[in-house]
This record gives structure tokens, C-alpha cells and sequence, in this order.
């Protein structure tokens, strides 16, 4: 197919009951960036077809250029269709594949199934699908809205399983497939003034184990992957909230005083970055992890061993 660049990208809605139909398509035909070329030994997943969502930053976007390096179609959805745009564009110009941005609600069921069917309309195919949208808000219990708690649960593991389903439509009937969840340290061990986000990434490690038994026969495999502290726009996030909650008048945290503290208690003494969770995924999406399905893996230095 040629070039299209719907650029800047126009919001497009669809139907009613959505409010984030919106797809670009960005395909270049020029050689891939000299400093790749160079770096990269092998195409794992040349005309296979990656979902990502949560893609247009932080982790998600890492995963996102793993999968570009190796050659990957991309169909890459975010709520915030100009910044997953631009990802998009970035990722097709500099390692020449075909990427497409999707704007979506992943709690809205129209947008899960309008994306996976764009996806596999395009491409022929959904191989991999990498559940990685998520939010957190962190609060006192007592003064915690209750519509935050819902909003979390929503987003973080609604989210979780209906991508999971729609995708697994698809998986079925072509006989293979691979589904990837993003849980969080906290769906091991939970951690003060976020119960909801707690709750919600132990239920995206009961999802992914459920599913795995369920798929297994149709050669899906099922895993999830539990980051701990990972450099991004929502440690920034975290960093200051819960300074400001942690925080006493005897002691009060500069920007970026308590990461630096808690990265202090990592055995291997510094952040995640989104690079060694992508190194992760795409090892998860492999032909080398097919005999692995049903687990949660840590990957946060050393801080959690289970």
C-alpha cells in the first residue's frame, strides 16, 4: 500500500456511541536508520501484526519501538490521538514499517472492537496484543473519591479484559496468538494510599492466569509482566504525590528526592527503564516463549522476589 499521512491528524468520529474513532496510517518505504541497521541482528517479528494501547508514552511507547526495531506492523491506540500520531510517525520513518495510530476509550467496548477490527483489516493478522493502558490517582482512604476508585478498576483491568476478548476473537479462529498484560509491582505486593490501583493490577494477574488456561489449547499463550519503579511521566507523577502525602513539616520531599530514595532499596540500585520492560514484551511475543503461559513476571531490579 502507499504512503498515507493523514497529517496533522483530524478526529474522526465514527458512531455515537464513541467519541475516539480515529486512525492515521503512516507506511514509509525509506531504509531503515543507519544506527539500527547496525544494532540490530534479527527480524522476529517481521509481518507479524502488534496491538499496543497505552502507546503513546512511557512503557507503552518503549514496547512500541522494540517491536519497530524487529520489524513489527503496528496498530498503536492511545486516548490521546496527537501524541500516539506522532509516536507512530516517529516509529514508521525511522525503522520503515507500517504503523497505524488509533484513538481509543479502552473501557468503551465500541472502540475495543472498532480497534482490533481496523487492526486485522489492515494487516490480516492480530499476533500480538500488548494491554498496557493504566492510570493511577493515589489519596488517603478516607478522603478518596469513590468515583476514582471505579475510574482505576475501569481503565486498569476492565480495560485489561476486553482487549483480551476482542483480541482473542481474532487469535482464535487464525490458531495462535500471543496476549500481554501490564500488572505493576503493586499486583504483588500493595503499597499505602493507592488500595484501587492495587486492586486493580492483582485482577490484571487473575485475568491473564484465567485466560492462559482457557486459551492454551489454541495456542495463545496468556502473561503478564510487573514493573516496578520504571523512569516515565507516571513515577513523575507518582514522585510528587506521594511526596506531598509523605511528606511532614520536619521533612519535606524536593522533586525527584523520594524516587531517588525508594531507587536506593532496588538491589540493582537504579530505575527501569521503558527499554528493559520492551526487552521483556518482545521476548513474551517470541517464538522462544511459546512453552510459557499463565505468569506474572517481575521485572523491577530485584525489589520483589516471588
Amino acid at each position: 500500500m502507499g504512503r498515507q499521512s493523514f497529517w496533522p491528524a483530524r478526529r474522526r468520529r465514527s458512531a455515537p456511541v464513541s467519541t475516539c474513532w480515529w486512525t492515521v496510517d503512516l507506511s514509509v518505504g525509506k531504509p531503515a536508520h543507519a544506527c539500527y541497521r547496525s544494532l540490530n541482528m534479527y527480524q522476529r517479528f517481521s509481518g507479524k501484526t502488534v496491538v499496543i494501547t497505552g502507546a503513546c508514552r512511557g512503557i507503552g511507547a518503549g514496547i512500541a519501538e522494540r517491536f519497530a526495531q524487529e520489524g513489527a506492523n503496528l496498530v498503536l491506540a492511545s486516548n490521546d490521538l496527537e501524541r500516539v500520531t506522532f509516536t507512530s510517525g516517529q516509529l514508521a520513518g525511522e525503522y520503515s514499517v507500517q504503523s497505524i495510530a488509533v484513538g481509543l476509550d479502552v473501557t468503551d467496548e465500541a472502540d475495543i472492537q472498532h480497534l482490533y477490527r481496523t487492526a486485522h483489516e489492515r494487516f490480516g493478522s492480530i499476533d500480538v496484543s500488548v494491554q498496557n493502558a493504566g492510570i493511577i490517582t493515589i489519596d488517603h482512604c478516607e478522603r478518596m473519591p469513590r468515583a476514582d476508585f471505579d475510574k482505576v478498576l475501569q481503565v486498569n483491568t476492565t480495560g485489561v479484559w476486553l482487549g483480551c476478548r476482542e483480541a482473542a476473537r481474532y487469535m482464535v479462529k487464525q490458531g495462535s496468538g500471543r496476549l500481554i498484560n501490564t500488572s505493576s509491582g503493586q499486583g504483588r505486593q500493595g503499597f499505602i494510599y493507592t488500595p484501587h490501583y492495587a486492586a486493580s493490577k492483582m485482577g490484571v494477574i487473575g485475568i491473564t492466569q484465567s485466560l492462559a488456561l482457557e486459551l492454551a489449547r489454541h495456542n495463545i499463550t496468556v502473561n503478564a509482566f510487573c514493573p516496578g519503579i520504571i523512569e516515565s511521566e507516571m513515577w513523575d507523577y507518582n514522585d510528587r504525590v506521594w511526596g506531598e502525602i509523605l511528606g511532614t513539616e520536619e521533612k519535606r520531599y524536593a522533586k525527584g528526592e523520594l524516587m531517588a530514595e525508594w531507587v536506593r532499596n532496588i538491589p540493582m540500585r537504579r530505575a527501569g527503564k521503558p527499554s528493559d520492560v520492551a526487552g521483556l514484551v518482545a521476548f513474551l511475543a517470541s517464538d522462544d516463549a511459546a512453552y510459557l503461559t499463565g505468569q506474572a513476571i517481575n521485572i523491577d531490579g530485584g525489589l520483589i522476589m516471588s
